[in-house]
């Protein structure tokens, strides 16, 4: 398929590319690199004799730890939507969606947002640096999934509730290996959700500005 809306994770060009659906546009995939710091990993498995291969577990990972400053300092996973808090809708989608487990990384008012928000079954982090951006959230996310045996993870902001399942499952099914990248484009900007393999490369994970890029941060969701 073509159009206009192709847009690669890297900017390259010629690899295959995924229609997300009217939510979520174009999702294109690439192979990267070794195993980022802190990266998920696996215990390698040889078979003595031909067996199927196992599933591939594809986990979630909601960024919910944002203070919410431009909305009058209310937490983002405790605002509402259609009657919905934000973290339930998202943790849902994710699931309706094909990925697990889900796993959640809280920040500001974490107590409060556990208290209120439906997070049965899913494994909650904190991230004590949240007001330092994004990118400190999501390397507490990719931290807390190492040594799970994940084969890759789709991560979804909290804040994005115009994303529904069906871009969750498009872009999960992007996946083909350990080094996988994918990401959703609206307009052919590279936006959420975003799809990492256990062993993609995260570029410099000490680098706030560069992890965000790889993350899609420069795409915008635009809900429908």
């Amino acid at each position: 398929m073509t159009g206009a809306g192709r847009h690669s994770v890297d900017g390259t060009r010629g690899v295959p590319h995924i229609d997300a659906g009217r939510e979520a546009g174009p999702v294109r995939a690439r192979t990267a690199g070794p195993v980022y710091p802190g990266g998920m990993t696996s215990t390698p498995h040889t078979p003595s004799s031909p067996t199927p291969s196992a599933p591939s577990v594809v986990a979630g990972l909601l960024l919910a730890a944002g203070g919410g400053r431009r909305l009058g300092g209310r937490p983002k996973a405790l605002l509402e939507h259609r009657g919905r808090l934000l973290a339930d809708h998202a943790v849902a989608t994710l699931r309706d969606g094909g990925c697990g487990p889900v796993h959640v990384v809280l920040g500001a008012a974490a107590d409060e947002v556990r208290a209120r928000a439906e997070l049965s079954g899913c494994t909650v982090s904190v991230n004590p640096e949240w007001t330092e951006g994004m990118g400190s959230s999501l390397r507490a996310g990719l931290a807390a999934l190492t040594g799970t045996g994940a084969d890759a993870v789709v991560v979804l902001l909290v804040d994005q509730p115009g994303i529904g399942a069906e871009a969750v499952a498009r872009v999960r099914a992007a996946y083909r290996s350990r080094t996988s990248l994918a990401a959703a484009s609206y307009g052919g900007e590279r936006g959420h959700p975003v799809l990492f393999g256990a062993d993609a490369r995260l570029v410099d994970q000490q680098d706030d500005h560069r992890v965000r890029a790889r993350a899609g941060e420069g795409g915008e969701s635009r809900p429908q």
